[in-house]
């Protein structure tokens, strides 16, 4: 096998890393290795390292003193400082969406919502998760502003992280929430769309709670990353 078929690019393991968070499958404050996850990747310690730093300068991974690693698990206060956040950034990005409604494609949009609505029929609740998750990331995206994408990747990725210590529910994001704030956009609706947005970001913070604790373990993250590496290189 030739060099360059083997291993991955700092990116894609980026994303696969932001991929099982959003799957809910990297559970917050489990510990990583460099040696683990450049197995798992195929790839030099000196690439983990890299992907690593730059997932921590995102807050996504904290690295302590000591020099170990682990998966960022926001506290209560954070998650509620992280909501704020987006309460003040994603009305914005909506009503820029809905100004700008007639010059965007929303095939992309269209496609991501069939895709949600087939796993919450198929009662695949990590697939739903990270979808609903990138949903949020796809609007940023609709706006061509890579400031906002940068910053909503991080923001969502740390709040799914909090989703997973804290939900008391089994979908933050009911069934049409998201259909509706589209539908509003295309519309040219701006207000509304905002305002649906808003109400949506309400929900997910009611259904935050301290006393879940995560299930997963870091075992079952890197057996699925494994996977989806050894389909990649056969692919």
């Amino acid at each position: 096998m030739k060099k360059s078929q083997r291993g991955q690019s700092e990116q894609v393991i980026r994303t696969r890393l932001l991929q099982a968070i959003f799957e809910q499958r990297m559970p917050p404050g489990a510990r990583l290795t460099e040696e683990a996850l450049a197995a798992t990747f195929d790839v030099s310690r000196t690439t983990i390292r890299q992907v690593i730093a730059r997932l921590a300068q995102d807050g996504i991974l904290v690295k302590l003193s000591t020099g170990a690693t682990h998966v960022a698990a926001p506290s209560r206060r954070e998650a509620q400082q992280l909501l704020v956040v987006r309460r003040m950034i994603e009305p914005e990005i909506v009503k820029i969406l809905a100004e700008n409604a007639a010059t965007l494609s929303f095939t992309e949009l269209s496609a991501h919502l069939a895709l949600e609505d087939r796993a919450r029929r198929a009662g695949d609740r990590g697939t739903l998760v990270r979808l609903t998750g990138e949903f949020h990331l796809q609007l940023a995206q609709l706006t061509g502003n890579k400031v906002l994408i940068r910053l909503m990747t991080e923001l969502q990725a740390l709040v799914c992280l909090a989703i997973l210590l804290y939900a008391s529910g089994d979908d933050a994001c009911p069934p049409d929430e998201h259909r509706k704030i589209v539908t509003a956009i295309k519309k040219k609706d701006g207000s509304s769309a905002a305002a649906m947005m808003l109400h949506h970001l309400d929900h997910i913070e009611r259904d935050l709670r301290l006393d879940d604790k995560p299930t997963v373990e870091i075992s079952e993250a890197l057996t699925w990353l494994g996977q989806r590496q050894r389909t990649s290189a056969g692919s």
